[in-house]
């Protein structure tokens, strides 16, 4: 008889440079295997390399998150052979701005897909397994990130905004539905700028303001989804909101 693996495992998908391979650290330090996944496991490797220099566990996948078949197998993989999925983050951006007289269908499509749709398959998969061993003992915790769009919509982010309007609507539906069996489902705006390659070569008058903690560094937001993770659960936060004490709203 096969015994099932016992390592706690905290999927992260979407672990780029910034936010996803922050929050992966953080979660590998919190002793957790971090399952990281890009669509090119060859961008996964310098953070691979990292979490293990620091002593800790991590195991990168290359998936397409917008593929049904992709994500049914991650998720079997992971929980077969790894370890049961406790946290999963997904944390797939797909910020592309364009004036809506330009913007083609092909693309609005492509941002959805990525942005929301990815999010409810990887949402739903992880979801069936978590319902078949809530109990009081274990913290099991969904957390999608969104953006300032997620709250509305900005000229020429219409495709951005629909899909983060989107992927909002569909934290809530979830944690209304599963918060009642034991999962944890929470939702993040960041309201800011963050501390990324973007940023500095798009935006260098806002990434000028890095020394004053004008936009938002990553391992922060990874210490709030910590945070978020072990809330006590009658003291739930389903969204939180996080900006540079700089940022207007």
């Amino acid at each position: 008889m096969n015994t099932p693996p016992m390592n706690k495992v905290a999927l992260v998908i979407g672990a780029g440079d910034a936010t996803g391979g922050a929050v992966a650290r953080r979660f590998a330090q919190g002793g957790y295997t971090a399952c990281v996944t890009r669509r090119s496991l060859d961008k996964l490797q310098p953070l691979l390399d990292q979490i293990k220099a620091d002593g800790n566990t991590a195991l990168g996948f290359a998936s397409d998150a917008r593929q049904e078949e992709e994500v049914v197998a991650l998720v079997e993989q992971i929980e077969s052979t790894i370890g049961p999925i406790e946290v999963l983050v997904f944390n797939i951006g797909a910020n592309a701005p364009s004036s809506i007289l330009e913007e083609t269908a092909r693309k609005y499509f492509k941002i959805w897909e990525m942005a929301c749709f990815a999010g409810f398959l990887n949402g739903r998969e992880v979801a069936k397994r978590m319902v078949t061993r809530a109990d009081v003992s274990r913290q099991q915790t969904i957390i999608f990130t969104g953006a300032t769009a997620s709250l509305r919509g900005s000229a020429n982010f219409a495709a951005f905004a629909g899909a983060k309007h989107a992927l909002r609507a569909l934290a809530q539906s979830m944690a209304r539905e599963l918060g009642p069996r034991g999962i944890h489902v929470a939702h993040s705006i960041i309201d800011g700028a963050i501390d990324t390659a973007f940023i500095r070569d798009n935006f260098p008058q806002r990434y000028a303001l890095k020394d004053q903690d004008g936009i938002v560094n990553p391992a922060h937001i990874a210490h709030a989804y910590w945070m978020l993770h072990q809330q006590p659960r009658d003291a739930w936060t389903h969204e939180l909101d996080l900006r540079p004490y700089l940022e207007k709203f």
